[in-house]
């Protein structure tokens, strides 16, 4: 697996970092509101070279701080240790975009000290779950337990909710709250309608029940904000 696009330039993905962001393609959740679901999933990019994205990131010395590393789901790229760390021999740090499927993957970068800062998407409350992702054959202990990993604060991380209208609730709320109490940070994402959306007939929760949600959620996350809205 190759990475397939390349955005070189973003102040907004990495916290408090000048970044570029790697995408990688290919899915094992495709959710119907991903965003990247006609470039990345249906995978219609060709492949970068990783020796062409090494040059982009060597003359970017200076200029950028971070990469972050994102998709599709980039813990399905068997060898993504070995092209981060020659990313982080360049001297970047190094964010990981992640739906938590891969706890294993997980492990080895934090241990391997490969990746400075985790975000992990949090899609829905466990029992719903399979309400969203399209693969029934995700196992839900694997993402329980790349939350364990996450919280053993050996890095920095995040989780991350996409609201939608149509899935989320007061109750499921709740149950994600409890699914990452003590965590330090969460954020709250207004979902909005492009033309890589699967399924256009979603609706994004209004600012009002968002915030409703935040204050909940506040009961179990030590910091939690709105993005996008």
């Amino acid at each position: 697996m190759e990475f397939v696009s390349i955005n070189k330039l973003s102040l907004l993905d990495y916290p408090e970092k000048v970044s570029c962001i790697l995408y990688t393609p290919s899915c094992n959740f495709m959710c119907p509101y991903c965003h990247n679901w006609e470039t990345l999933i249906e995978e219609k990019l060709a492949p970068l070279s990783f020796e062409d994205i090494l040059d982009f990131l060597k003359k970017r010395l200076g200029v950028l701080d971070g990469v972050v590393i994102s998709g599709g789901e980039p813990t399905l790229m068997d060898d993504l240790p070995e092209r981060i760390k020659k990313i982080k021999e360049l001297g970047y740090f190094v964010k990981l975009d992640t739906n938590g499927s891969n706890p294993d993957m997980l492990k080895q970068l934090i241990d391997n000290r490969l990746i400075d800062y985790c975000a992990m998407d949090i899609k829905h409350s466990f029992d719903k779950y399979y309400d969203i992702i399209v693969n029934k054959n995700i196992n839900l202990d694997d993402l329980k337990e790349s939350i364990e990993i996450l919280q053993e604060n050996k890095i920095d991380y995040e989780f991350r909710i996409t609201l939608l209208k149509e899935y989320h609730d007061l109750e499921s709320i709740y149950q994600i709250g409890k699914l990452i109490e003590g965590s330090p940070k969460l954020f709250l994402q207004k979902f909005m309608v492009s033309d890589g959306v699967r399924d256009k007939t979603l609706h994004e929760v209004d600012e009002a029940t968002a915030n409703k949600y935040a204050e909940i959620l506040s009961q179990y996350v030590d910091n939690v904000e709105l993005r996008g809205y």
